[in-house]
């Protein structure tokens, strides 16, 4: 395949990586950054076969020649981009996009390709690591992971955006952009509020002799809980900004979940407690591994 890719950073570099490093398939990546040092950094890392700030500078016969272009761009970039895009692109090319929410996007990216004769597929690659760039960019990032693709009556540009992500190892799964939203509001977007409500309670301690040993006794635990809620804040507030119902909904059954654990301590109801910490030990199987 001939594939464009807008936004060469982790997930953008990672994907281009695992395209060129393929040994059965032979594929052809441009790529689009606003940043030309990381233009040049994604060819000499053979992310891209060719880059540039500006599309005018990927030859005609090329981009004449593309079969699907990947936004991998911030939430509130993806339809600019498009929209920027699609007149600079043949018939019939194919969009899609990594963004982390999906009804916001799909409807109004079908409307802007559909002006020009082209596709769009909405789709979320599910995977990533706490660094950014394309210098963090890594082989096998996407490798076993799960991947959203949006349904549409054009089945071959649905077939096409999934064989992409099947190609460099996703698990494809396919949903409404509104069950995605609501799914991913559960699992990852309330997380990152809840994680960062922990850091911003805990740095609330008023005893500075408490917190500052708070502060050197946390381990594991406090890592492993917090590690969302310290991520790019610019992400977090896409999530909430683009998602938000679906957002406020997990976080409000969190809300209520975590008054229920407080009415028990507070009501001296260990076995009930008990309880229900064996059924949160035993459901977390259903979504870790």
């Amino acid at each position: 395949m001939n594939i464009g890719i807008v936004g060469l950073g982790l997930i953008g570099g990672s994907l281009g990586l695992d395209l060129l490093a393929s040994s059965q398939d032979h594929h052809y990546v441009w790529g689009i950054s606003r940043n030309s040092e990381t233009c040049k950094q994604a060819a000499a890392i053979a992310a891209v076969s060719i880059a540039s700030t500006n599309i005018a500078d990927i030859p005609d016969r090329i981009l004449s020649q593309t079969d699907i272009v990947v936004i991998c761009t911030p939430i509130a970039a993806i339809l600019p981009t498009i929209s920027a895009l699609a007149p600079k692109l043949a018939s019939n090319v194919i969009f899609t996009d990594v963004g982390s929410v999906k009804s916001a996007i799909v409807e109004p990216a079908l409307k802007i390709c559909q002006q020009f004769n082209q596709r769009f597929v909405g789709s979320h690659p599910m995977a990533g690591t706490a660094f950014q760039g394309i210098l963090a960019a890594e082989r096998n990032l996407f490798q076993n992971r799960p991947c959203v693709v949006t349904p549409s009556h054009d089945l071959e540009a649905v077939e096409k955006v999934r064989s992409l992500w099947q190609l460099v190892g996703m698990n494809v799964y396919e949903c409404s952009p509104e069950e995605h939203d609501r799914a991913v509001a559960m699992i990852s977007h309330a997380p990152v509020m809840i994680s960062a409500s922990l850091i911003a309670a805990c740095q609330g301690e008023s005893d500075r002799t408490v917190l500052k040993l708070a502060q050197n006794l946390a381990s594991s635990g406090f890592r492993d809980t917090s590690r969302v809620g310290g991520g790019n804040p610019e992400l977090g507030r896409l999530m909430s900004e683009y998602n938000q119902s679906a957002v406020l909904r997990s976080l409000q059954n969190y809300q209520q979940s975590l008054q229920q654990v407080i009415s028990l301590i507070e009501n001296k109801q260990w076995e009930e407690l008990e309880a229900f910490l064996a059924n949160t030990q035993r459901d977390r199987a259903f979504y870790v591994d």
